[in-house]
């Protein structure tokens, strides 16, 4: 396994200005252009580190966010707010999951000591490119002469062996109760939206054929080969982001994988891609009838809401809808708890930690924060001057009231939503925090 680490870098007083952040982004100007200042010295710093401390680090470089910080009359850079992307080599799961702590903290303590702040967020800034952790998986084995098999690459004209159609299978198949472990918090949904190359439908890409590698980034799942480096074979999971707990989120894939793999070893690779690449109207033994699991279009573009949900399934918008996967799902669930690497002791802490967590951040950290920005919305025109400007004000009065007011017609939604924390009343507070991000965006937009 490996992960891509990505994360934001700014200067202290950096606020970001999300039209000036947006049209770089489109324009990708940021996007592997050289880095600058005290931003270059941290990386390189870092990657020295990571390679004196046996993490064999691969390439450090700008993501796709960001905007050119300025030169000041002392020959510093000011304004500074950056993405950046680190990677390292690949090695078994648990090291892998144990280097991405370690790095998380060298990469903050390094920046720290050039005057930046470092946040692995998966999305710091709305409407501006989130933070992802691509997660790579592949398995192979070690034959007595010393030789390394992946037994994901196909050594015929396939794009998979069907060792690696079944593990595909398995992650797609059982990817509802695997997502609680990928997407676990308010911020990661806040990245996962339909738009800018965020995964939030079950689906895979195998490419158009086996030596034309797939370069699509809407889907969930994948495929990376190269015919000239058979052990380069692998998967690519696009949703998880920083804090994704790596350890739980390949336990769980790797049961999923196995048993997808259970099914698939004794077929043949052309009926595996068949069924892979079945409609939702058809019918195999392993997926079964009503969803698709394989496009080479893309997600977002090429498919409408109503279509994208008919082929991939309905996406879960909050944590707790994600939780409700383990309960809908018992199916599935029973596939983690197999040979006791999922025990129930495991899977229900984790969901009362997840809900515990997903209420407190709504109560003591969103809605406060969503208050402090709605009595930033002043009146700055005077009545009866501007006609269009009081209208608008009308409506920014009446969305203020909705939020925090109660009034003789009803509760202000966060009123409502505290309401349902205090009776743990877990599906109202879910609807209403979707209700309440609509509302906030109808407000920002009116303002």
């Amino acid at each position: 396994t490996a992960t891509e680490l990505e994360f934001w870098v700014k200067s202290p007083n950096t606020s970001g200005d999300i039209e000036a952040l947006s049209t770089s982004q489109e324009l990708k100007e940021q996007y592997w252009s050289k880095t600058r200042g005290a931003v270059r010295s941290a990386l390189e710093e870092t990657l020295i580190l990571m390679d004196r401390y046996g993490i064999e680090p691969e390439m450090g470089h700008k993501e796709v966010g960001g905007v050119r910080a300025k030169l000041n009359d002392h020959g510093r850079f000011e304004g500074v707010l950056e993405q950046l992307e680190i990677d390292w080599k690949f090695s078994s799961p648990k090291q892998t999951a144990d280097y991405e702590l370690f790095v998380k903290n060298l990469v903050r303590e390094v920046f720290i000591r050039y005057g930046l702040e470092v946040t692995f967020l998966a999305k710091p800034l709305d409407k501006i490119a989130g933070s992802g952790e691509h997660t790579h998986f592949s398995a192979a084995v070690k034959l007595k002469d010393g030789k390394r098999v992946n037994l994901f690459h196909s050594t015929r004209e396939d794009f998979l062996s069907s060792i690696g159609y079944g593990a595909i299978m398995g992650v797609l198949k059982n990817y509802e109760v695997i997502n609680p472990f990928v997407t676990s918090s308010n911020e990661a949904f806040k990245r996962l939206k339909k738009g800018y190359e965020a995964p939030i439908s079950i689906v895979c890409s195998l490419g158009y054929e086996p030596a034309v590698p797939s370069r699509n980034r809407t889907i969930l799942i994948g495929l990376i080969r190269d015919e000239k480096n058979p052990l380069a074979t692998r998967f690519e999971l696009r949703a998880p982001n920083p804090h994704t707990n790596t350890y739980l989120c390949m336990a769980s894939m790797f049961m999923a994988m196995k048993d997808g793999i259970s099914y698939a070893v004794l077929k043949e690779p052309e009926e595996l891609l068949k069924e892979l690449s079945k409609t939702p109207e058809e019918s195999f033994d392993y997926l079964g009838k009503g969803r698709a699991y394989r496009t080479e279009k893309d997600v977002f573009d090429d498919f409408t809401d109503e279509e994208r949900e008919r082929y991939f399934g309905v996406a879960p918008e909050t944590v707790y809808e994600n939780i409700k996967g383990f309960f809908q799902y018992p199916e599935k669930t029973q596939i983690l708890k197999a040979d006791n690497v999922f025990s129930e002791k495991i899977i229900d802490s984790y969901i009362d930690g997840l809900l515990y967590k997903w209420y407190t951040e709504i109560d003591h950290r969103i809605i406060p924060t969503f208050i402090q920005e709605i009595r930033s919305f002043k009146k700055f025109h005077k009545d009866g001057v501007f006609l269009d400007d009081r209208a608008n004000w009308d409506k920014v009065e009446r969305l203020k009231i909705s939020l925090m007011k109660n009034t003789d017609k009803g509760k202000g939604v966060f009123n409502y939503m505290r309401q349902a924390v205090e009776q743990k009343e877990w599906d109202t507070l879910s609807e209403t925090q979707k209700l309440m991000y609509d509302k906030m965006d109808e407000l920002r937009l009116a303002y």
